[in-house]
């Protein structure tokens, strides 16, 4: 059997094991000097002068957008081929999410359509590092820049990704990142963060997680619960240590996919379309998806679709009056992920290959 993905820790586990030990010994569970250390840690692997922990990265973008001064009836772009999470946080901010369609080889929101789709009422732009590929910040930071727009980058899939050489979530004016188990650089739990070069809006940002507090039990503004605890900023202190041999192993394996895909019959890989590419997945688009998904199945080889149903299809945005994606949906309609993961062996890229070339 060939896993989709491999959570348990491998090479990493004495260290986690460490970490979690060192959080029960000192007895501090919540925004202690774990949360502190490794908001520092994160800050500089993505080059940003701060970090701020949360509960998910679904906060993580709803924060963020209340931070920027995104309003109740104010309309955001974004993505609509995501996880559905990043259009719900920008309902959680009071906000309509608007989607635009996505570029057909880079899968990620398209610069015309979102100028496109710019009202008077747009206040920001969500674009989503789809898969660990950047989006096009440099376009995207132009249509934002000519019509007086905030960006909140959804870095949830791009931990250590870069964007024709400039580290993703610089762009805009804070980013947000998931610690989602499943993540690059995962959790034992849920958690996330956000980075800004801004230090006022980080400090809006460390009240709004906490309930709007400017100190002990005195409340500001209106704010919510969503703190990353200790544990689990332990266990990342402890893994982001081994994240960047990880991405490098990644962008191995991927290029190993790429070798061996390129003449495939039934399945087409999608560019890469900058070299900051992190593969937090790999995905391959098929006509005859469900066909080639059940050959590997028979061979012992685990996939999974992300995402079979573009998010304004969801029942859960239809309040919204989406707008219609084409592209969006025919990508939703043919790709599926394969295995790619650090423990991943060359062997089992061989097998999927070779069951791939036969299929």
């Amino acid at each position: 059997m060939i896993p989709f993905l491999q959570l348990k820790p491998g090479e990493d586990a004495g260290a986690v094991r460490e970490a979690i030990d060192r959080v029960i010994a000192r007895g501090w569970f919540v925004l202690g000097p774990e949360l502190d250390a490794f908001e520092r840690e994160f800050a500089a692997a993505c080059s940003a002068p701060h970090a701020i922990g949360v509960g998910s990265g679904t906060d993580a973008i709803a924060i963020a957008l209340r931070a920027i001064g995104v309003r109740p009836g104010d309309e955001v772009i974004t993505a609509p081929v995501s996880a559905a999470f990043s259009a719900l946080a920008i309902m959680m901010a009071g906000a309509r999410p608007v989607f635009a369609d996505i570029d057909p080889d880079r899968l990620t929101l398209d610069p015309r359509a979102a100028a496109a789709a710019v009202t008077p009422r747009t206040s920001a732009i969500v674009p989503v590092h789809l898969y660990g590929q950047p989006a096009d910040m440099n376009a995207l930071s132009a249509v934002a820049a000519r019509h007086n727009l905030g960006i909140v980058e959804d870095c949830c899939q791009a931990h250590l990704g870069t964007c024709d050489g400039r580290p993703v979530g610089s762009f805009g004016a804070a980013a947000a990142y998931s610690f989602y188990p499943t993540k690059n650089l995962g959790a034992l739990g849920d958690g996330g963060a956000v980075t800004t070069a801004d230090s006022p809006l980080a400090e809006r940002i460390r009240r709004l997680r906490n309930g709007g507090q400017t100190d002990r039990y005195h409340h500001a503004e209106f704010g919510v619960n969503s703190r990353l605890d200790e544990l689990q900023a332990a266990v990342l202190r402890a893994r982001l240590a081994f994240l960047p041999n990880w991405t490098s192993r990644r962008r191995q394996l991927a290029s190993e996919y790429r070798r061996r895909l390129g003449g495939a019959r039934t399945v087409s890989v999608p560019p890469e379309c900058d070299s900051g590419h992190v593969y937090h997945l790999f995905p391959v688009r098929s006509t005859e998806r469900d066909a080639v998904q059940s050959k590997l199945r028979s061979a012992g080889i685990e996939t999974l679709i992300h995402y079979p149903v573009p998010i304004p299809r969801q029942p859960a945005v239809a309040s919204e009056n989406p707008a219609d994606c084409p592209v969006a949906n025919r990508v939703c309609d043919e790709v599926f992920s394969l295995p790619l993961y650090p423990a991943l062996s060359a062997d089992a890229i061989d097998r999927v290959a070779a069951t791939l070339a036969s299929a």
